[in-house]
């Protein structure tokens, strides 16, 4: 039985060599992933040909149970699946047994959340150098405006380095943000964003009154007509560099990831955190709470009287 269900891999790995054109490493990946899940049948008096679908899952409740993360049994249920595709193309197999078995969940890793003394740090030298004359004035104002506008209203990158110019004429503190799926939310700005913006309108106005004017707020000589979100994300962390920030930590999108959490920690409602930030579903935006529950635990534990006397008995 393991010697025909041996034989049923390797066809299985000739046709995904040949006909497939799978690589070296897919290959071994999958002839190992193969043979283990054939071992396990086998001690279950089960093989390729007669498993069942309780059979893979039980399984893949093996591997959970062994310690695999969710990404892991996911590649092994692929390569599963792709076996039984095969079994059944060729008549081997009048089913398909894997066609019933759901991926494993993979757990939600939690954002990156920049402190609030850290943003204030980045603000406060982008401020400094905008506020320095000289040739690169122009593009330390725009840094200046790019984070102002960022922290003050949550956008995504792709929204902000597209806005168009006619955001400067714009009257009042709210801004429209045309964003996934083309629907439009009204976002508030704040002071600091509104100060930032004025300086480098004229800026960018003089800058631009040789070359001619740009439909965007930040405009760009490349394909798409305005600042491309990889040299924003590039000199965010340059900046970073020159704050004595970890720059591994800091990126345009864990600045969306600030906005949010910094206005739930000072109570923001959950519904009104999903507006500002185009989530479609609620369950995207919860995982901020996520975020605050395990800085509430750190900090009952690290303040607490006692939590700190079980930490120190004597």
């Amino acid at each position: 039985m393991a010697d025909l269900s041996r034989a049923h891999i390797e066809a299985f790995l000739e046709m995904m060599s040949a006909e497939r054109g799978a690589a070296g490493n897919t290959l071994t990946s999958y002839e190992r992933d193969l043979e283990d899940l054939q071992s396990f049948l086998a001690a279950a008096n089960a093989s390729a040909l007669t498993a069942q679908s309780t059979d893979l899952s039980a399984y893949l409740a093996h591997l959970g149970a062994q310690g695999f993360a969710a990404s892991s049994q996911a590649r092994k249920l692929s390569a599963m699946r792709q076996f039984y595709k095969f079994l059944y193309a060729e008549g081997l197999r009048g089913d398909d047994p894997t066609a019933i078995l759901d991926a494993p969940k993979k757990g939600r890793s939690l954002p990156k959340i920049m402190s609030e003394a850290d943003v204030t740090r980045l603000l406060d030298l982008a401020a400094k150098e905008a506020a320095e004359p000289g040739p690169d004035q122009l593009a330390r104002l725009r840094m200046l405006a790019l984070l102002e506008l960022l922290y003050a209203t949550g956008m995504r990158v792709s929204e902000l380095v597209s806005l168009p110019v006619k955001v400067l004429d714009q009257e009042g503190r709210f801004l429209v943000i045309r964003g996934k799926g083309n629907k439009e939310r009204l976002v508030p700005l704040s002071r600091s964003a509104i100060a930032a913006l004025g300086p480098y309108g004229q800026a960018r106005q003089a800058s631009l009154a040789k070359t001619g004017d740009s439909p965007w707020l930040f405009p760009s000589a490349g394909k798409e007509g305005y600042l491309p979100r990889q040299v924003f994300a590039r000199d965010l962390k340059g900046l970073a560099a020159r704050a004595g920030l970890r720059t591994a930590a800091i990126s345009p999108h864990v600045m969306r990831h600030a906005f949010a959490s910094h206005l739930l920690q000072n109570g923001a409602d959950l519904r009104v955190v999903q507006e500002l930030l185009g989530h479609s579903d609620i369950s995207t935006t919860q995982i901020y709470t996520h975020v605050l529950e395990e800085r509430l635990r750190e900090l009952v534990q690290t303040h607490h009287p006692l939590a700190k006397q079980a930490k120190n008995p004597d």
